[in-house]
């Protein structure tokens, strides 16, 4: 059977990029295989897949079935062998709590990602309104 997972991910979001470059550093097997919700022909090359809804919250595929957020996360971080790191999110109690964060972050992962970039660096590049950010004193700008 398939080892391999799909994680659909939102490649405009500068946390979310940088969590799959963290992810792909430990994937030495290559099991991980990572399909930007924005690319050309996304719907005709992954119809299985809702683009509206995996913006939503992460949606992964995983032998055949549909991951979907903090599973996905899961998942991906234990086929890379850092699941130790992970495993608390399938604890009960754990998995309903960081579930509803993870709701929240998801739903304003752009502004809290452009936050994070331009006070701690964290991240890559923070997007405002079409004007793309360097450094995160601003100096140094780039149209989109």
């Amino acid at each position: 059977m398939n080892n391999q997972l799909t994680i659909f991910y939102d490649a405009n979001c500068p946390l979310c990029n940088l969590e799959m470059q963290k992810l792909k550093q430990f994937d030495n097997d290559n099991l991980i295989i990572l399909v930007n919700l924005h690319q050309q022909n996304f719907t005709t090359d992954f119809p299985n897949i809702d683009p509206d809804k995996a913006m939503k919250m992460l949606h992964g595929e995983y032998q055949g079935k549909i991951l979907k957020a903090l599973d996905v996360t899961h998942r991906a971080w234990t086929l890379v062998g850092r699941g130790s790191l992970v495993a608390p999110l399938q604890f009960p109690v754990v998995k309903q709590l960081a579930h509803g964060v993870y709701l929240i972050l998801a739903k304003y992962r752009h502004p809290i990602s452009n936050f994070l970039y331009q006070k701690f660096g964290i991240g890559s590049n923070a997007c405002i309104e079409g004007v793309c950010h360097e450094k995160p004193n601003h100096s140094d700008y780039r149209s989109k």
